[in-house]
């Protein structure tokens, strides 16, 4: 047997079993070393029977005198009843439905057996304790010591887990060390197998903390070096050249109907300075909802223009590009450049060269026009990267609310072309520390820190449901001063799987029994591109009073004139979303209001929604965000692969700096891990599996 024997040849581990662990990606034994503990239970401390006290989690050992099965005379359950001696005293153990235990357990027999104390029947007893037999007690793998608890699923348990992988681990010895010797060294942790055994089997509890050091120092490894690698390979691209047209940016800004912040201003300066330089720019743009990254891009966008480059701008949603397409249009309208929209429903064009006036055209007519040249700036959703379109000078991508957008993506639009475009992602999501250091470390960080003056703080609320009625009168009342507001739902429609409140219904509840007066619209993301705009321009054109909406208005959405967002189940939402969905109201000249409603009583539930009030600004909300529900949750990396322990780790700055120290020091003497094969096979693997692109 090997690290690559098929799953299906382990004694005991036949075709149903083997179907029961691919739910785990278990395939070869190698995939059940790596099958880690999600816990530990430590029944290392054998007690005296006779110290055995009510309540208590406790391990003893000791004979069997007695056991038998009997059936209850109520709900004629099985319980196996076994009492158990040691030189202290005697105890009763109880099974519930496992008649077999019987023929395992034999009277005369010595075992441990490991659980929870009950007092019944004036008799202390261990109610369905973990047993096992007492031939070796150096060798027990379910009592008697720190007893993992791994992912279970339904067929498969803790011991049987236990059961299989023990006699497995010898094989760890097999597995090699891609870590050089001194980095171990000098972070004191273990090797690789030594770490494995340790993980599954450990001594002590510090054993255990020490092989979950040692595999999230390697995952995190892996993470650091797959970014810094990129920011090498992307410094070694060439990039065209877009010189900085200091008076363009300066007669820009003044005449913006508005002053920029000193925020605005110092992102803008290190963007315009990246686009001059000879490597592609590969910068992520944060800031609070409504701060302005928007206009500090159609800068760029402008400055790249005049320097005879196009200009590709990518929205999450439709309606976001609509958006885009509409802002630029207005703020580019004195500068003669030819602006277009492609989306699945979008497809028109305005041209200051001709006159200001958009104009449907076909997406052939756009596209072809695209590859000629003849169109500037082109905003849409990722069917901008479709084989279709062509682009003649691209210079500059501008990406909205996606992070990570890579070389490939980038040459992809280019289709061959030796200079690779600059590129700019904007995010309203602002990243902790820790996730920008390890797994954003490619992308350089400008930030926007500042609200432009005289917005308004939005009043927040959580809202109990005896306080419903309350908040749609003050609904009302913000309506009949000309106001409009927001509901948004966790779902589209009611489901029996998952809990929480559903548009469809909530707005037909709102239209037909609380505000029959009013006009209450609908929008959800199994609508088509054109229902979606049709619904947002009704509600931006105040023709609707009340929209009732998903998390599609989650991004970018702009209804200056909208005063009130109600959130039905907040407790369903992240806080990055729950601050998307506040930012949608504020953005006029009104005050605004967010309520927060929750039928939960928890009290993390609690502490979330506190934090959105109490955050001084997103950067400190993303914090607790990151404390609250750990990375895997704040950047959905669960469904990205993103290994588990290094998740875990990321919430502690000082350990994920010292892993980038490490990563730093082998890529400045090595950029190209020539010189240690085994790191760069498994530089290469890891890349493919986190899906980094």
């Amino acid at each position: 047997m090997n690290l690559s024997t098929p799953i299906s040849q382990i004694s005991r581990i036949g075709p149903i079993y083997a179907k029961r662990l691919n739910k785990f990606g278990i395939k070869e034994v190698k995939d059940l070393l790596f099958h880690f503990p999600s816990r530990y239970q430590d029944f290392s401390k054998i007690t005296p029977i006779g110290k055995v006290g009510i309540g208590e989690t406790v391990t003893v050992m000791g004979k069997i005198l007695d056991i038998a099965n009997t059936r209850t005379p109520r709900k004629r359950m099985n319980l196996t009843e076994a009492i158990i001696e040691d030189a202290s005293g005697a105890i009763v153990a109880i099974w519930f439905n496992q008649p077999f235990l019987v023929q395992n357990l034999r009277k005369g027999l010595n075992v441990v057996l490991s659980g929870k104390t009950t007092f019944s029947n004036d008799s202390l007893s261990l109610s369905s304790p973990s047993y096992e037999i007492a031939t070796q007690i150096q060798n027990l793998s379910h009592t008697g010591r720190i007893v993992p608890i791994y992912p279970e699923t339904a067929g498969i348990t803790s011991r049987w887990f236990r059961y299989i992988i023990k006699p497995l681990l010898p094989l760890a010895d097999k597995i090699p060390e891609y870590l050089p010797a001194e980095i171990l060294e000098r972070n004191d942790i273990p090797p690789l197998s030594r770490a494995l055994a340790d993980i599954h089997f450990p001594q002590t509890l510090a054993d255990s903390e020490g092989a979950k050091k040692r595999i999230a120092f390697g995952e995190l490894f892996l993470i650091q070096t797959v970014a810094l690698k990129e920011k090498l390979n992307i410094q070694k691209q060439k990039a065209p050249k877009i010189k900085l047209d200091v008076a363009l940016a300066k007669e820009f800004v003044s005449s913006l109907p508005f002053k920029l912040t000193d925020s605005q201003r110092n992102a803008a300066w290190e963007i315009l300075q990246d686009l001059e330089k000879p490597h592609p720019m590969n910068r992520l743009l944060e800031g609070d909802v409504g701060s302005g990254k928007t206009i500090v891009a159609t800068l760029a966008a402008l400055e790249a223009v005049k320097s005879g480059y196009q200009v590709a701008i990518l929205a999450p949603t439709e309606i976001l590009a609509e958006q885009h397409f509409n802002g630029l249009s207005k703020f580019l309208e004195p500068y003669r450049i030819t602006i277009a929209i492609l989306t699945r429903s979008a497809h028109k064009r305005t041209s200051q060269k001709i006159k200001y006036a958009p104009f449907k055209i076909s997406k052939t007519r756009v596209a072809k026009e695209t590859g000629e040249g003849k169109i500037d700036i082109i905003i849409g959703t990722h069917a901008i990267i479709q084989e279709t379109v062509r682009f003649k000078n691209l210079g500059l991508i501008v990406i909205d609310e996606q992070h990570r957008f890579g070389v490939e993506q980038r040459a992809r639009l280019l289709r061959g072309k030796s200079a690779i475009p600059h590129l700019l992602s904007m995010t309203a999501t602002p990243i902790p520390r820790t996730l920008s250091l390890a797994i954003f470390g490619d992308l350089d960080l400008s930030l926007i820190t500042q609200m432009p003056r005289g917005r308004k703080k939005i009043i927040t609320k959580i809202v109990a449901p005896a306080g419903r009625t309350q908040a749609y009168e003050f609904i009302r009342n913000q309506i009949n001063e000309g106001r409009q507001a927001f509901v948004i739902c966790p779902l589209v429609e009611e489901s029996e799987k998952i809990e929480g409140k559903a548009a469809k219904k909530e707005q037909e509840k709102l239209q037909k029994e609380i505000f029959p007066d009013l006009k209450i619209s609908l929008l959800h993301g199994k609508m088509k591109g054109k229902e979606k705009e049709k619904v947002m321009q009704t509600f931006k054109d105040r023709e609707a009073d009340i929209l009732v909406s998903t998390s599609v208005v989650e991004v970018g959405i702009d209804i200056p004139n909208a005063t009130v967002m109600l959130i039905e189940g907040a407790d369903r939402f992240g806080l990055a979303q729950l601050y998307q969905f506040r930012g949608r109201v504020g953005r006029g000249e009104h005050q605004s209001y967010c309520f927060l409603f929750t039928d939960s009583t928890a009290k993390t539930t609690r502490q979330r929604l506190k934090a959105l009030i109490t955050a001084k600004n997103s950067f400190e909300l993303a914090e607790e965000d990151l404390k609250i529900r750990g990375p895997g949750d704040f950047i959905g990396s669960r469904q990205s692969g993103m290994p588990s322990f290094a998740m875990a780790s990321l919430s502690d700055l000082e350990f994920v700096k010292s892993v980038r120290k490490e990563v730093e020091s082998v890529l400045l003497k090595d950029p190209d891990l020539t010189s240690n094969s085994l790191l760069r096979e498994k530089y290469e693997n890891f890349r493919k599996e986190i899906h980094f692109e």
